[in-house]
């Protein structure tokens, strides 16, 4: 074992998840083993009390003179700058709330004066939005050294204005090197964007220390609620583009024959703001960054180093990886089990064992297509996982490939289910009448 962890690993934060028990096929409950944090996380209950606290004042912003709008207001405005210290903004470095790590990508694609290069590697959220402004594509090698040489060359070959690379793996955990692929790009004369929508949960990100010029990253990956998500970076470009969104809030006047529009951030927030998303993510950056980054950090490499360590043990478990060259990842691991279809192996692993995991292709098709892999499964580690949910998971594969799984399963619409599904779902799990469109 390459990690030594207390035997019960206590959460480093209490999330609004710590006490689910759910249902097995087999009959009983048990507690809620959540390896699905990549995809979304539960959030921390710092942002629950934010949100319930806030709620009662709920109001319009930047829009009324009364005082619950002025309180609305203030915490929007709070939230932004505390959002853009916890990735240490720089001082030409704006704070814009979207909806989410999409949502900011798209916005800032129609910001950029030029061509975008990304690998293929990416999250269809940095793949797809720069198809229209001119994206050139290339394809990451089996090391991380040959790959940024790959960069170099292409940012060489032809100017480009912007270099896009995600942060982490969605799908293996793996990092770049961000301040090295900063000075790359700023060296072509591009500038650089991270997809941190991986990375930030997992680690502490100084734009100011980095050269990073655009951040991005979502809410509910980050222990926030769906729907709020922030672009950071540099003000010149956003402040030259056209609005994300044209409307209320995004302009300094309008006649019938003329508009003024504001600068960044109120530029691209045209509509109502999203005052309890922006003060939900704000809560979770502060709480998150409450825990002293050396615990955050051998809490999960422990956590990550038992898991994998755990899979290599399990017999016919492969752990595909990007680059040979790649050192240590976040806690993302993907792993695929010989002789089961992956949706066959999360179905058993939820109804019969209470884990939560992902498969699929995770939004990330041609990495998957490069790596060999029609689909995989995902297991993300968080703030909320314990020796106990590692070593549930592990187990229950050994159990699994030793064909001793208790129930059947079958595939129906690409979806696997348990064969009878015994479990409440829908409105039942909650105890209440079914209704539609619940």
């Amino acid at each position: 074992m390459t990690a030594v962890l207390e035997p019960t690993c206590a959460p480093l934060a209490a999330t609004s998840g710590d006490d689910l028990a759910v249902p097995l096929v087999q009959g009983g409950t048990v507690g809620y083993a959540n390896f699905d944090y990549a995809a979304s996380a539960p959030a921390i209950a710092a942002v629950t009390e934010r949100v319930s606290t806030l709620l009662p004042y709920y109001a319009s912003v930047h829009r009324g003179a009364g005082y619950a709008s002025r309180v609305s207001t203030d915490c929007y405005e709070s939230a932004r700058g505390t959002v853009g210290a916890f990735f240490d903004a720089a001082e030409d470095q704006v704070t814009v709330f979207t909806r989410g790590t999409t949502d900011s990508l798209n916005l800032l694609a129609g910001c950029v004066p030029g061509d975008t290069v990304v690998l293929d590697i990416e999250h269809h959220a940095n793949f797809l939005p720069w198809l229209a402004g001119g994206r050139r594509v290339v394809t990451a090698a089996d090391t991380v050294a040959e790959t940024l040489r790959r960069l170099v060359a292409e940012l060489c070959r032809e100017p480009a204005a912007l270099l896009a690379v995600t942060g982490a793996s969605n799908v293996t955990g793996e990092l770049l090197p961000l301040r090295e692929l900063a000075e790359i790009a700023h060296r072509c004369g591009a500038r650089l964007l991270v997809d941190a929508a991986q990375l930030a949960p997992h680690r502490r990100i100084s734009l100011r220390d980095t050269g990073i010029d655009y951040l991005v990253c979502s809410g509910h990956k980050l222990y926030a609620p769906f729907g709020a998500g922030v672009l950071v970076g540099r003000r010149d470009w956003l402040d030259a583009a056209e609005p994300y969104l044209a409307g209320g809030g995004a302009v300094r006047s309008v006649s019938v024959t003329e508009t003024e529009w504001a600068t960044a951030p109120q530029r691209h927030e045209g509509g109502s703001p999203n005052v309890l998303g922006a003060a939900a993510l704000a809560a979770a950056c502060a709480a998150l960054a409450a825990i002293p980054e050396e615990r955050f950090v051998a809490h999960e490499r422990a956590l990550t180093a038992r898991l994998r360590d755990g899979l290599a043990g399990v017999p016919g478990v492969s752990q595909p990886r990007i680059f040979t060259d790649s050192g240590e990842g976040v806690g993302i691991v993907a792993f695929t089990v010989a002789g089961f279809a992956p949706g066959h192996v999360a179905a058993y692993l939820s109804a019969e064992h209470g884990i939560g995991v992902r498969d699929g292709r995770f939004c990330a098709h041609p990495l998957l297509e490069r790596l060999g892999l029609p689909a995989a499964l995902r297991a993300s580690v968080g703030v909320g996982t314990t020796v106990e949910h590692v070593d549930r998971l592990i187990s229950a594969l050994h159990t699994l490939v030793r064909g001793e799984s208790a129930w059947s399963y079958a595939a129906e619409g690409g979806a696997w289910s348990p064969v009878p599904e015994t479990r409440p779902l829908g409105a039942d799990a909650f105890g209440a009448a079914p209704c539609a469109g619940f």
